[in-house]
């Protein structure tokens, strides 16, 4: 048997590498299957099995394993992240370090960061993906889903510091007013955690920007620095070659020298937040264009939808008629019910 041949039979299979790493996570809080499958509901028999490899697990076990595990999210990720079939080659590879690292250096343009992403401007963005053809209609809740359970690594405890730089081009409209003004007030609260460090390069830097692809710099648990780019191809995971990644930490200490300050930064953003929330005064839908959402249950529990708005969809409780509105972007509401009809949410 040839070299090649060995490691591609050492390969672990998507439901090896979920059960493997529930195994780890399940032995790391000095839990039996036994306890473990008392505390989220399912048998000790199942358990075992996913720890073998020889079932899939059900999304549902490891939402809740994830919880009880407290691995913020990190069993839901690699569902998903096995389960995708459209994310660029290279990326995977980078999930495995991003969930460990310890701290991150992040240069993004054009987009605001995946991590930093609400569900709505993250729908809007996919969604722009799959008309240009760039990915299959029906891959878009999968590719979302990685997207928002990424986001997990934020909130670990110990939580890794992030020191983010994006290009003023981040903020042009995604989505509509609605979803961007949501997204500028998503990037306040990430501003305000301790551990994030947010800072926008200004448009004004002209050519003075570096001329290089997004990347991001992570640390690893031992102290060492990796890079990660990505072309519209695929993504590169970069170790070994101490000269690039020296090159990208000296472009990126340099953007952060030259980027507004944190609160100047902070002050950019609630200014094009005014900006969009003056595009969407949220007037009261007129009273005959409310329609009974197909998605109300049959007890009761109505939701009215009020479509035609560009960019927006009203929704309100038809038992309180004058209460009050919300809205969401379009593309977080198909979001929305494409997860209803995977059984994203449970059961309805």
């Amino acid at each position: 048997m040839t070299m090649a041949q060995q490691e591609l039979e050492q390969t672990p299979t998507p439901n090896e590498a979920i059960g493997e790493q529930l195994r780890r996570f399940r032995k790391a809080r000095g839990l039996t299957q036994v306890q473990l499958g008392k505390l989220i509901n399912y048998s000790d028999s199942l358990i075992s099995l996913i720890e073998t490899g020889e079932r899939p697990a059900p999304l549902k076990l490891l939402r809740r394993a994830d919880k009880v595990l407290d691995t913020c999210g990190a069993l839901e990720l690699l569902y998903w992240s096995t389960k995708s079939s459209t994310l660029i080659g290279g990326f995977v590879a980078y999930l495995e370090h991003e969930g460990k690292a310890t701290a991150f250096k992040i240069y993004e343009l054009n987009v605001i960061p995946g991590l930093l992403q609400t569900r709505g401007y993250a729908a809007a963005i996919i969604h722009a993906e799959a008309r240009r053809g760039e990915i299959p209609q029906d891959k878009v809740s999968e590719r979302l889903n990685v997207r928002m359970a990424r986001q997990a690594v934020l909130y670990q405890d110990p939580a890794p510091s992030f020191h983010i730089v994006m290009e003023e081009s981040c903020l042009r409209p995604v989505g509509g007013p609605f979803v961007m003004a949501e997204q500028l007030r998503r990037l306040e609260s990430v501003a305000a955690m301790p551990h994030v460090t947010l800072q926008i390069a200004p448009s004004s830097l002209g050519e003075n920007l570096p001329t290089v692809w997004p990347f991001t710099l992570l640390a690893s648990p031992k102290h060492t620095w990796m890079a990660y780019l990505e072309t519209i191809q695929r993504g590169y995971v970069e170790r070994e070659d101490e000269g690039e990644i020296r090159s990208l930490a000296r472009t990126y200490d340099w953007l952060q020298a030259q980027a507004l300050s944190c609160a100047d930064t902070l002050a950019l953003i609630r200014t094009r937040l005014k900006e969009f929330h003056a595009m969407f005064p949220i007037a009261a839908a007129k009273p005959g264009s409310w329609l009974k959402s197909s998605y109300s249950s049959g007890g009761g529990n109505c939701i009215e939808v009020a479509p035609g708005h560009p960019g927006i969809l009203p929704v309100r409780d038809s038992k309180d008629p004058a209460g009050p509105q919300l809205a969401f972007g379009t593309d977080a509401w198909e979001s929305f019910i494409a997860g209803i009809k995977s059984g994203e949410f449970g059961s309805v």
